[in-house]
């Protein structure tokens, strides 16, 4: 008998005023205490993206009705108005951070909005959120060459070791983007687990470095989020991403190959 999917929900930015960049991904405090009131009484429970991982490898016991909670980027309202809402419930999450992008010694300066400081992502993980890769500076990852691909991988990590002490187990990929030769490079540095987007459920057939999640965002009311952790109606409820997603992935593929063919001589511009 196959195991039951599991929600993954996606969260980025959780603020009382944020910016036009991160507007659309960020959700209110005082939503996101309602969506996580909304998970207690649907009666699941949040585990981490390590603890789901690791009972998929056959090592682990999980409770009946899993959900995870992750965040990506770093963004400061995660420890401000996040940690509070989450330790109220007692549910662990996994953040996922690019460590190019948090206030310290390492920031290259890309961060959309506010984002956490390094003592923020220790307080974070004292508390039992688990830390993840999400590369250094953000890029899209399938785009880059194998040495750039190695850089951005390598150097989140290195940082994220350095600073928590614990090498990370877990990676998501900036804008969801990956390829088998991504999926090769972060497997080959140290990850066990990757997560993505396509908003669908997680499914342990989709392999450890292609977990699908569901994009929560501030337009998320509670009846459509009550929807999200059933895993009910994402075909429609995500339909206009979907579309985007495939017209935009012709035009990405397009600025892959595209460098190659001219190399070759095969086109010109």
């Amino acid at each position: 008998m196959s195991e039951p999917p599991v929600p993954v929900l996606m969260y980025h930015s959780v603020a009382t005023a944020p910016n036009a960049a991160t507007r659309t991904l960020s959700v209110a405090p005082g939503t996101f205490a309602e969506q996580l009131s909304l998970i207690e009484e649907s009666g699941c429970t949040p585990v981490t993206t390590a603890e789901l991982a690791a009972h998929w490898r056959g090592g682990r016991a999980l409770p009946a009705r899993p959900v995870l909670i992750t965040f990506d980027d770093g963004y400061e309202g995660v420890h401000r108005h996040a940690l509070p809402l989450l330790a109220r419930h007692g549910f662990p999450a996994t953040l996922f951070v690019s460590t190019g992008w948090l206030r310290g010694a390492y920031d290259t300066g890309g961060g959309l909005d506010a984002m956490l400081d390094w003592d923020q992502v220790r307080r974070l993980a004292a508390s039992g959120v688990e830390i993840g890769g999400h590369s250094h500076t953000h890029p899209q990852l399938d785009q880059l060459d194998e040495a750039t691909l190695d850089g951005e991988l390598g150097r989140c990590t290195e940082i994220l070791t350095a600073e928590l002490g614990a090498r990370p187990v877990s990676f998501a990929y900036p804008y969801g983007y990956s390829s088998r030769r991504v999926r090769r490079a972060v497997r080959a540095a140290g990850y066990a687990q990757a997560l993505a987007v396509g908003n669908g459920l997680a499914r342990r057939a989709q392999g450890p470095y292609a977990l699908r999640r569901v994009t929560v965002r501030r337009g998320t009311g509670a009846e459509e989020f009550t929807r999200l952790l059933r895993g009910q109606d994402l075909g429609r409820a995500f339909a206009r991403d979907r579309a985007l997603t495939r017209g935009y992935g012709l035009v990405r593929g397009a600025r892959r190959i595209g460098p190659a063919l001219r190399k070759a001589g095969l086109i010109r511009d």
